[in-house]
């Protein structure tokens, strides 16, 4: 299992979006608050900008989580940055801006693992990959990153560029682990219908994480199973529960 992460205890944590509760989603308040509360892993979500700079944002446009319109690909850094990216969070008033993976990178602490999960299907071209794989090389992330998607050739095209990479495929409806992936995550209720999973998934030498956001009362049972991973859209809450689940200070 290549996604080892020293001093850290499994199941690891990991931050869906930083902490998305308490924050604007995809931000850098969010990954920092994510870091305060004690996740492992921060995921974020990566787009492509028309001038070529990789963007952590959910959605293809711009529209959902910020007080603009428009689509990623479409437009510039400097034009991606005019937006706020809080306008759309009912508690949370501080002015936020997208930020772009080099930001996210340089606020993070040295031993904390970035998940980045690629989005659109320029992900499957070498070019694209062998930038992003430059970026986290130019920045000393080789080994500290995660790189997932619901896209086995994306993985597949990341491999290519660098085979040390871990990668993640991400499913929602599979039952059977792929095989030439680290780690592997299905939607939850589908762990329900075929535990075993987790037990093939380590067969295959993966670490396994449920697809489920708000996962606190479903703890115990993935205990029970044995699972590597807990995804938390509030990592604060959650960490709590798995220090009680655990008995950890």
């Amino acid at each position: 299992m290549k996604l080892n992460i020293p001093n850290k205890t499994k199941p690891y944590l990991m931050a869906h979006r930083g902490n998305n509760v308490l924050c604007p989603e995809n931000t850098l308040t969010s990954f920092l608050q994510a870091v305060q509360d004690g996740a492992d892993i921060i995921e974020t979500d990566l787009h492509l900008s028309e001038d070529g700079h990789f963007i952590c944002i959910h959605d293809a446009s711009v529209d959902r989580t910020t007080d603009g319109t428009g689509k990623i690909a479409e437009m510039t850094l400097g034009e991606i940055k005019e937006f706020n990216a809080s306008s759309y969070h009912s508690t949370y008033r501080k002015r936020e801006t997208i930020p772009n993976l080099p930001e996210t990178i340089d606020v993070l602490p040295e031993d904390m693992v970035l998940a980045l999960e690629l989005k659109p299907d320029v992900f499957r071209t070498l070019n694209t990959a062998e930038k992003l794989v430059d970026c986290l090389f130019n920045r000393d992330m080789l080994n500290r990153v995660l790189i997932l998607s619901f896209d086995i050739q994306h993985l597949k095209t990341i491999k290519q560029i660098s085979n040390e990479i871990p990668v993640g495929l991400i499913s929602i409806a599979r039952l059977v682990p792929p095989s030439g992936v680290d780690v592997f995550g299905v939607f939850y209720p589908f762990v329900y219908i075929n535990p075993g999973i987790i037990r093939a998934s380590h067969k295959r030498n993966q670490l396994f994480c449920p697809l489920d956001t708000n996962p606190d009362q479903r703890l115990p049972f993935y205990k029970r199973l044995g699972v590597d991973a807990i995804l938390s859209d509030n990592p604060q809450a959650t960490r709590i529960a798995l220090n009680q689940l655990y008995g950890r200070n």
